[in-house]
């Protein structure tokens, strides 16, 4: 898609932003200028859409099964009562844009969207892959044994044995000095 978005907007003269600017600002100001750029831009935004639906459908999913696996509910049970909390959750970022607007967590020009992009980005990715690894290599997790058995189940591509000491200690390393980094980044 970069070999697309981005000559577009040096041929029309417009700045490719980053992130929801370069999707919601920058998009449009080139469909705004292409030929039938009405048409296209609302075919891409129903395309993205089904897109963002589609990995929606996929995250909830991990989220009922666990939640089903955890608390022996039903799945209808299950998805009322992860729905909801999802609503609750999104509050902070609806109110943050109109009500709480004042709000800026991280200095001017900061919003509630940015504290839970860093909360998420940040803070839980880095920490959650940290303990996902320990988990799934250490004895008094789930242990590497039964990773392996795991992962190596049916056809395709088999994970090395080999990767052991690298999985086990090397890459765990790597997380938390990313993790340090994108502290000392945010707030240095």
């Amino acid at each position: 898609s970069g070999l697309i978005i981005f000559p577009a907007c040096m041929a029309y003269g417009v700045e490719p932003d980053a992130g929801p600017g370069l999707i919601f600002v920058t998009l449009p100001n080139v469909f705004n200028n292409i030929p039938m750029g009405r048409f296209w831009g609302s075919l891409f935004f129903v395309f993205l859409s089904f897109a963002a639906l589609s990995t929606v459908f996929a995250v909830f999913e991990n989220i009922i099964s666990c939640t089903m696996d955890l608390t022996g509910w039903s799945r209808k049970k299950t998805c009322l009562i992860n729905g909801i909390a999802m609503l609750i959750l999104t509050v902070p970022c609806v109110l943050g844009f109109n009500v709480w607007s004042g709000v800026q967590p991280f200095g001017p020009g900061s919003n509630i969207m940015d504290l839970e992009d860093f909360l998420v980005s940040n803070i839980l990715l880095p920490l959650g892959t940290v303990i996902f690894l320990l988990f799934t290599t250490s004895k008094k997790g789930w242990g590497f044994e039964k990773f392996l058995e795991e992962a190596n189940e049916g056809e395709g591509l088999k994970f090395p044995k080999g990767l052991r000491m690298y999985v086990t200690y090397v890459l765990p390393l790597i997380v938390l000095v990313l993790f340090v980094m994108g502290l000392i980044d945010k707030f240095a």
